[in-house]
């Protein structure tokens, strides 16, 4: 219906005198075969209706008439508000016959349904990778090309997509309007807040094949299967080092350049990661947020009771092959293996001798220095 009628203001625009009005209008309309196109006079795409183009126009004015009376938020057309009241009332009319689960948009449906039917119709013609949604692919294609046309207008930042920049601009704002209805931590955008709300619900909907293991976030899931690949495709250009995330090689080159970017405003001591200051303040404060329901111990960090409680359950599961000996952590493994095959990859520079951990080089550093942290409380 919307077509007809586009139809007929297309017609009742057109006029209907002499020829050369009518070679005149064609310096407007270009002609595509039989049907006239109205193009952009900002961008150049053209359009087949007038309305078409009407509609077009308010991506370049900005101008969203419709508004939501229940949060504000405005839309460009009418249509978009309609699906969006969809997301207050809860209603979701379209349903996956395969599984069961509910949409709020027929089109979520059908990209929904390529999932049990493994199709994936859009492949990237470079690497041969394939995409469920011509959208996806779009936004691959970047990768390969290096297009990144959002800029942030703060810092020169540039991104491949306009969702990072909209979540990296919340940096420079501070803004984090993403409320948790049950600890009330704030979140700069909604896929953290949702990502976060599993840590309450318990849910871990994806698992892993190989082992078992189950995880809240997709992404978590993808960096754990390269443990069972064995791919590590991050790799440090100084020492050789590899890292199965981006993150970590970046944190990891830290050491090389010797940049702790974050200082405690405590006592002063500086830390290479956001995460370590985060828990370091703890130790000032005095607060234990993480408790042990086998002793009660209490512990700054999720990680240090996740170690602590491999005491109660006697569990050590990584085993050097070389002799037996068996550890409660990766890391105490990993030093170990070290003093099996020689490598001291950390060099003390005042002297020049070598230790197989960090802990050691720090220790050793203390002769140089003349520190004495332990007092006699007596």
């Amino acid at each position: 219906m919307e077509e007809n009628e586009e139809r007929e203001e297309l017609s009742e625009a057109e006029p209907k005198t002499s020829s050369s009005s009518s070679h005149n209008e064609s310096n407007f309309l270009l002609t595509r075969g039989d049907q006239k196109s109205y193009p952009c006079s900002q961008c150049g795409k053209s359009f087949p209706y007038k309305q078409s183009l009407k509609l077009h126009m308010k991506i370049h004015t900005g101008e969203k008439p419709h508004t939501c009376d229940q949060c504000g938020k405005s839309f460009a057309r009418k249509g978009y508000l309609t699906l969006h009241m969809i997301s207050h009332t809860g209603e979701k009319p379209h349903t996956c016959d395969q599984c069961g689960k509910s949409f709020t948009q027929r089109g979520a449906l059908t990209k929904h349904i390529q999932i049990h039917t493994g199709a994936r119709p859009y492949s990237c013609d470079h690497c041969g990778k394939s995409f469920t949604q011509k959208g996806a692919l779009a936004r691959h294609m970047q990768i390969h090309t290096g297009e990144k046309p959002h800029t942030c207008d703060q810092c020169g930042k540039s991104f491949a997509q306009k969702g990072p920049l909209d979540i990296h601009m919340t940096i420079h704002t501070g803004e984090k309007p993403y409320s948790c209805d049950q600890c009330g931590n704030n979140f700069a955008h909604k896929g953290l807040l949702k990502s976060h709300m599993k840590i309450h619900t318990g849910a871990k909907p994806f698992s892993c094949d190989q082992c078992g293991k189950s995880f809240a976030i997709k992404g978590n899931l993808k960096i754990h299967m390269k443990i069972h690949t064995g791919e590590k495709s991050y790799t440090c250009d100084q020492c050789g080092k590899k890292f199965r995330q981006r993150n970590a090689l970046i944190g990891h080159i830290k050491i090389h350049t010797g940049e702790k970017p974050y200082p405690c405003d405590q006592c002063g001591k500086s830390f290479r990661h956001a995460n370590t200051l985060k828990s370091h303040l703890r130790s000032h404060s005095g607060e234990r947020l993480f408790n042990c329901d086998q002793c009660g111990k209490m512990f700054l960090s999720a990680s240090y009771l996740k170690i602590h409680l491999k005491v109660h359950t006697q569990e050590k599961p990584h085993m050097c092959s070389l002799c037996g000996r068996s550890f409660h952590q990766i890391n105490n493994f990993k030093i170990h293996q070290k003093r099996h095959i020689g490598v001291k990859n950390y060099m003390c520079f005042d002297c020049g001798k070598t230790f197989v951990s960090n802990a050691e080089l720090k220790r050793h550093q203390r002769v140089h220095t003349g520190e004495k942290p332990y007092k006699c409380s007596q």
